[in-house]
């Protein structure tokens, strides 16, 4: 009897693809929204921008920030 082929397991994917989307979705709508960071803090404003490491907030009357993706625990709309 022959043994069986042992088959190998698929990491899942870390990237799904939908995070640029959503990104683009609200700098088109200029959604507000909260960022809350890994440190439990939290701003608010718009996003302007994003690339593959960090987001640009832009805040009324207060300073624009850019900050580190692996910094943000989540982003929710206002």
């Amino acid at each position: 009897m022959p043994l069986p082929i042992p088959v190998k397991k698929q990491k899942p994917q870390e990237q799904t693809g939908e995070e640029p989307k959503y990104l683009k979705a609200l700098i088109e709508a200029k959604s507000p929204v909260r960022v809350k960071l890994v440190d439990d803090s939290e701003v608010e404003g718009t996003i302007e921008y994003y690339d593959a490491a960090f987001i640009r907030l832009t805040r009324n009357g207060e300073p624009n920030l850019f900050l580190f993706k692996h910094f943000i625990k989540y982003i929710a709309e206002l």
